[in-house]
């Protein structure tokens, strides 16, 4: 489990009592957990990474998804309705501008 604090990574495994260690980086973490697995005499296998930010900074990691996600909710709905009143106006026999613009 990783969180961060002051700058770093606060590294802990629970399965391994006593391992604590600390990173700058995310992609320097497994090198620190081995490391100091090593120095409490412990093999470890595969390390996976979790890390869990504070709850201002998870939201401002989400923010950004969330807007993309609702851009893409308004682009979806506004090509809806531009196919929608492109089918009406065709039922009305302005099926482009050229014959609308030449019924006036």
């Amino acid at each position: 489990m990783c969180i961060r604090s002051g700058g770093r990574w606060a590294v802990e495994v629970p399965e391994i009592p006593g391992l604590f260690t600390q990173a700058r980086r995310l992609d320097q973490v497994e090198a620190m957990v081995r490391d100091a697995a090593g120095m409490l005499d412990v093999r470890v296998g595969e390390i996976t990474v979790e890390p869990r930010l504070d709850e201002a900074t998870q939201r401002m990691v989400d923010e950004p998804f969330s807007k993309r996600d609702a851009a893409r909710k308004a682009q979806d709905e506004a090509s809806k309705l531009a196919r929608s009143t492109v089918a009406a106006l065709r039922g009305e026999g302005l099926a482009d501008r050229t014959k609308a613009a030449d019924s006036e």
